[in-house]
């Protein structure tokens, strides 16, 4: 309570609860932080409500594009494991989509844009990944844990490497689209209508809110960029040391 209301009004106005002008604005921002989160909820509805609409048929079905996956390669798939290595290829295969059939992608190298063909591996899961899909002891005996390199903030992430991709091989064959989601108009209105009010800074302020934290600062690069030299920022004496043992 501002000090010259009680000289003015004396002790008595305490009891009226009259909201100074910095509550007034505390309040404010309280409100738009509820309207957020209202709008969360409710865009989180409408998102349930649009995928649980269903699919209908898509008459005639049409080509989008390429995709690329993994297969057995002809050797194994006429193998006597030839259903060990599916059911394990059905776990961690991965899908690359592209409108090229070479699936070739625009990279710069020095100062010249060239072609280089898209990299693709298997799914690599983090040990809790690995453990929800359930791999037998013969299936988890083809996988080996390997740990990263720590990134800029000495965080180290673990994960789970097929260690004979050799199995496996590309494939590429046409993307057939035969169906599409059913669409609600007044659900993609009403969608639109919270994505363009929130814009960017709204966006930011909702997720602070929902996560409790910047969302972004879960995304590490696999690959920091880090200089992968051993004897870097070691001093002299350690470095012989650590020759002398291996020698010895």
């Amino acid at each position: 309570m501002d000090r010259q209301l009680i000289e003015r009004y004396g002790e008595e106005i305490l009891s009226y609860r009259i909201r100074t002008a910095r509550q007034k604005k505390r309040a404010v921002y309280e409100d738009f932080d509820r309207q957020l989160l209202a709008l969360h909820r409710e865009k989180w509805t409408i998102r349930q409500l649009q995928r649980n609409l269903g699919w209908e048929p898509l008459v005639p079905p049409v080509q989008k594009g390429w995709v690329r996956s993994f297969v057995l390669r002809e050797d194994i798939a006429n193998g006597r494991q030839a259903q060990f290595f599916a059911g394990i290829l059905g776990k961690i295969n991965t899908h690359v989509y592209s409108h090229r059939r070479d699936f070739r992608v625009k990279k710069r190298k020095m100062g010249r844009r060239i072609y280089v063909t898209r990299r693709q591996v298997l799914y690599e899961p983090e040990p809790n990944a690995f453990r929800r899909m359930k791999f037998s002891e013969e299936e988890s005996a083809f996988f080996q844990l390997v740990e990263d390199m720590p990134d800029q903030k000495g965080h180290v992430y673990m994960r789970y490497v097929f260690r004979e991709p050799w199995r496996f091989k590309l494939k590429v064959r046409s993307n057939i689209v035969d169906k599409v989601r059913i669409r609600d108009v007044a659900l993609d209105q009403r969608l639109a209508q919270i994505e363009k009010y929130l814009g960017f800074s709204a966006h930011y302020r909702q997720m602070k809110l929902v996560y409790g934290c910047d969302p972004n600062r879960w995304r590490h690069n696999r690959e920091p960029n880090y200089d992968p030299n051993p004897i870097k920022n070691k001093p002299l004496q350690r470095i012989l040391e650590e020759a002398k043992e291996e020698i010895l």
